[in-house]
């Protein structure tokens, strides 16, 4: 972890596990990336982004005060409860925004997803 990943998280420290939960889930299953510390997200890339983090910006109704939102590129549209927004800016491109509150959420499930967006990255 950099001090830029730890300064990012200034603002709300509580969702810095969650945060550790993924990149360490990620490790685990081998996957090799590198994590570009932004203004406003943090980028997991492998040649390319795959995954992305924020902090809550605004307010959003219906979603928590403080969240970790994770942004994930597939080249299908992902149906799940989980899957807060799903957007399609490139043909067969989309952009699955997911909403974590607990270091629990890291889950393989999700881990899969990354996995999966982290494949994807590498062939377009």
């Amino acid at each position: 972890m950099t001090d830029d990943e730890l300064l990012f998280f200034d603002s709300m420290p509580q969702m810095l596990p969650i945060y550790q939960a993924l990149c360490h889930g990620l490790e685990q299953r081998g996957l090799a990336f590198t994590a570009k510390v932004g203004r406003t997200q943090i980028s997991l890339r492998n040649r390319y982004v795959f995954a992305a983090v924020s902090l809550p910006w605004r307010k959003v109704k219906g979603w928590p005060e403080e969240y970790l939102l994770v942004s994930l590129g597939l080249s299908y549209h992902k149906e799940s409860p989980r899957v807060a927004v799903a957007t399609e800016p490139y043909p067969n491109r989309w952009t699955h925004h997911i909403l974590l509150t607990t270091a629990n959420e890291v889950d393989a499930e999700l881990l899969d997803w990354a996995e999966e967006a982290c494949q994807f990255a590498m062939v377009k």
